[in-house]
């Protein structure tokens, strides 16, 4: 698989922003509340003064929503010829087992199951990946934050329209610590997303219902700083986390110039971490998505697995052509099964770009669909 361009050697150097808190009210009593405590925080602003989440006693809902298909959508196995499903797992394999280790559509692996009560169960996440202050790092750049979440409904939707039984959410996935060829001030070759943005983009997710789903590029910190670094963002109940593995490096490496790897053990800490999280602040349920495009960038790759809080998708990164792509999904995802398959899509570095029926043609069907 060819390697990824390297996703922070473009971006300039971003300025330290603040927050701002709002101070918006609508009574004098409100107001009086306001002066005494200064300013609302971070939980106010995002769940509302009415006491929720402040405590593990109050169990939060989750408040994203599926594009639903419409009432002509039929079943994902009515869109595929009897040769076209014969070919399928045929052009997947390249030389491995030609037979479906799934029915058409699954998207457990096989083996799997699900303890959780997270969007996957019923749902599919259609996602756009990205950082608003670069072109060369995806979507995000590309698009004031309406204009592209107007695309990444109408991207969502075909999803839903495809496979109605399992419609689609759609989500924003956002780099929020950006690998970098330079040191840095702390010498970990990373640059941190100025909260402002990540609050923007959190903003919108909620505002239509969606998810946000917070990805972490390591360079030489560790998982876990970098997770601990976003709690108080994943205390949302629609907020999620990825992590993206080919950035990770050892002192005397430089991400982008030498592959990364992670040890399987340490993404699981970071599911442990997340599920903890879930249960102690009665969250809902959420997703950790793990990022791999080339089998030796995760070591010790057994030692990952779902939690009762956290479901967990191996995404397929990568850009090529479809037969390449295909390949990849096959070795890296159907034949190391964890417990759902993602698969990535570059708008312009597929040549030619997959279409929604050709990846849910896949062996398991995604469950996390993400585009670059």
């Amino acid at each position: 698989m060819k390697k990824r361009i390297m996703a922070g050697a473009c971006l300039l150097a971003l300025p330290q922003l603040l927050i701002g808190c709002s101070q918006a009210v609508t009574s004098q009593q409100q107001d009086l509340e306001l002066n005494e405590k200064s300013k609302l925080t971070f939980e106010e602003k995002h769940y509302g003064t009415d006491g929720l989440a402040k405590s593990p006693r109050f169990a939060l809902k989750a408040n994203y929503q599926a594009i639903e298909p419409s009432q002509k959508a039929q079943p994902l196995e009515t869109k595929y010829t009897d040769e076209q499903l014969a070919q399928i797992p045929k052009a997947e394999a390249h030389g491995d087992k030609r037979e479906r280790s799934v029915p058409l559509g699954q998207v457990l692996q096989k083996g799997a199951t699900d303890q959780s009560d997270g969007p996957l169960q019923k749902n599919r996440i259609v996602s756009y990946y990205g950082n608003p202050h670069s072109v060369h790092m995806g979507i995000l750049g590309e698009y004031n934050p309406q204009t592209l979440m107007d695309k990444l409904i109408e991207q969502t939707r075909a999803y839903s329209e495809l496979d109605p039984e399992r419609p689609a959410i759609p989500a924003i996935e956002l780099i929020t610590t950006i690998a970098q060829r330079n040191p840095g001030k702390n010498g970990l070759y990373v640059h941190p997303t100025p909260a402002v943005d990540i609050e923007e983009y959190a903003k919108l997710a909620k505002e239509h219902h969606a998810l946000l789903i917070l990805d972490v590029q390591l360079g030489r910190d560790t998982i876990m700083n970098q997770v601990k670094s976003l709690e108080k963002y994943l205390k949302l109940p629609y907020v999620h986390l990825a992590i993206d593995t080919e950035f990770h490096v050892k002192e005397g490496q430089v991400p982008g110039v030498d592959l990364g790897h992670v040890d399987g053990e340490n993404i699981q800490k970071a599911i442990e971490y997340v599920s903890n999280l879930v249960e102690e602040n009665g969250l809902p349920d959420k997703v950790v998505v793990v990022h791999q495009f080339a089998d030796k960038i995760i070591n010790n790759k057994s030692a990952i697995h779902p939690e009762k809080n956290v479901e967990v998708v191996l995404n397929n990164d990568g850009f090529g052509f479809p037969a390449l792509k295909r390949t990849g999904y096959h070795q890296l995802v159907h034949n190391q099964p964890i417990q759902y398959g993602g698969f990535k899509l570059f708008y312009k570095n597929d040549k030619p770009l997959m279409t929604p029926k050709d990846v849910l043609g896949l062996d398991p069907a995604p469950a996390f669909i993400n585009y670059q």
